[in-house]
């Protein structure tokens, strides 16, 4: 008889319990969606919509803003460190965002290193050009440039070479801002 009634008190109560968790779902129906979204207080509960992502690759940023390509270009063309052929936009063609890309033109220069393979090292993607005399794993894997810079040349401090080339980027890219 105490087991009867303890199963009929255990099944009492989960009855009630999901009837109080239905009714807190809201109405369901047309209005359901705008009950759901009201109710969050426009907060997403999903953790991967918490970071904020930046859709546009490095050209693309350059193609929203055609008059910071010309300055960048002109910049990267004085200071020696972009050959006077070729423009930002298509030299940071595969590049995620275009400090990565100033910084490795940077440090391509700096080192002496070829940009061709640099550029294949640090986005995982290879280039057209011929990869036969590259260092390390040429567009196998995606790595910082810290890393393919040691990879490449691996008696250069490849460390200060990417803060110096970090911090050239930086400054060439709030000077192309106007």
């Amino acid at each position: 008889m105490k087991k009867l009634m303890l199963v009929v008190a255990v099944a009492t109560l989960s009855v009630s319990f999901g009837a109080g968790k239905a009714g807190a779902q809201g109405p369901a129906g047309a209005g359901a969606g705008s009950a759901s979204s009201s109710s969050s207080g426009g907060h997403s509960l999903n953790p991967i919509k918490w970071v904020k992502k930046d859709p546009k690759s490095a050209s693309d940023q350059l193609d929203a803003k055609d008059d910071q390509d010309k300055r960048l270009t002109a910049s990267l063309q004085a200071q020696g460190v972009l050959a006077s052929n070729t423009d930002a936009k298509s030299v940071c063609e595969n590049f995620k965002a275009l400090d990565e890309c100033v910084a490795a033109l940077h440090a391509s220069k700096n080192v002496g290193v070829d940009f061709g393979c640099l550029k294949s090292n640090l986005t995982g993607t290879q280039t057209g050009a011929d990869m036969s005399s590259c260092k390390g794993s040429a567009g196998e894997k995606s790595m910082t440039l810290s890393k393919a810079l040691h990879a490449m040349k691996p008696d250069a401090d490849a460390k200060g070479e990417a803060k110096n080339a970090e911090k050239q980027a930086k400054d060439d890219l709030k000077a192309s801002r106007g």
